[in-house]
């Protein structure tokens, strides 16, 4: 896969270039450890002072792991269930039984596409409501047989059609908040990538959120938050800056409970690691869930949601 690089990651493709092309041709001098060093600082001085919009775009970026890319290095196999014995199989959603370090789980998750069709496939990883029911149908296993259920997060959205409404996509979503709420099985969700309204809400109703580093979560999106109170999409990134949708902001206000780190560069730059990374903070977060009485763990699950917000009266 050729790697794609966004806007403000042109400085870091020049001299990612000028290595590539001295390496192909046999040079080992100096100049390679130089234009290292080089590439090294460029990164730390891009991505360690990243913009909201910078972080919405890196979240979104075309060569960012997927669901499935995080289940291949993570699991030691994994057995995919597909559809919702209702209406049909939607691939937006990937959902199946598989173990992490000999431990079996429930996972279900997002899954965007990377050829145009694959793209198409997967609907940009926007679920109909037949998906959000296949991961219902799923979890719901994990509770029968007593699966800690793990989902990860990456979507714009739920799929606004036609069709997804007339097949009850609200109904769907609202089902799905319902069921998580009460299911007595360890849940832990991990924002991937988009975060993006009840879609992601839709699979994320956990005893532990984690999101990686430049992971963003968000009611709306920062298009959408701009067409609706400036009725301009151009003022994208001012939305993204008072949405505060980025990791650091999302722990700040107690909307999620750990930013897991990724690769300088961001997780697209070494799948390997990244997936290593949330591979341990799973497995953290599940062994401390497991020790939690069933009553207790949904007590303290129906706690975590009822005091986020601000309320007055």
């Amino acid at each position: 896969m050729e790697k794609e690089y966004l806007e403000f990651e042109k400085p870091l493709k020049e001299l990612e270039d000028k290595l590539k092309e001295l390496e192909e041709l046999g040079i080992t001098d100096r100049r390679v450890s130089e234009l290292k060093d080089a590439i090294k600082k460029t990164k730390e001085k891009i991505y360690r002072h990243l913009t909201p919009w910078q972080k919405v775009l890196l979240a979104r970026h075309p060569s960012r792991p997927y669901t499935l890319d995080y289940i291949t290095r993570i699991c030691e196999d994994f057995i995919e269930l597909a559809g919702d014995r209702r209406f049909g199989n939607d691939k937006a959603v990937v959902c199946g039984i598989g173990r992490i370090s000999g431990e079996r789980v429930c996972i279900c998750g997002h899954q965007k596409g990377r050829t145009t069709k694959e793209k198409l496939e997967r609907n940009f990883g926007m679920p109909h409501p037949e998906g959000y029911r296949k991961a219902l149908r799923v979890m719901e296993l994990g509770e029968k047989f007593n699966l800690p259920i793990i989902t990860f997060i990456d979507t714009p959205g739920a799929f606004p059609g036609v069709g997804a409404e007339e097949r009850g996509q609200a109904e769907a979503i609202a089902r799905n908040l319902f069921v998580m709420a009460r299911l007595s099985v360890p849940i832990v969700s991990v924002v991937i990538g988009e975060g993006g309204s009840g879609g992601a809400l839709a699979l994320s109703v956990s005893d532990r959120i984690l999101a990686l580093e430049n992971a963003i979560y968000s009611v709306i999106s920062p298009e959408g938050c701009a067409s609706i109170l400036w009725r301009d999409g151009s003022k994208a990134p001012d939305a993204a800056a008072v949405l505060k949708m980025t990791a650091p902001e999302l722990k700040e206000f107690g909307l999620i409970d750990e930013i897991i780190p990724e690769p300088l560069g961001g997780a697209h730059q070494d799948f390997d690691e990244a997936a290593l990374r949330v591979k341990e903070a799973i497995l953290r977060n599940l062994s401390r869930l497991k020790e939690i009485p069933r009553e207790e763990l949904l007590k303290k699950r129906w706690e975590k949601f009822a005091k986020m917000g601000v309320f007055r009266e």
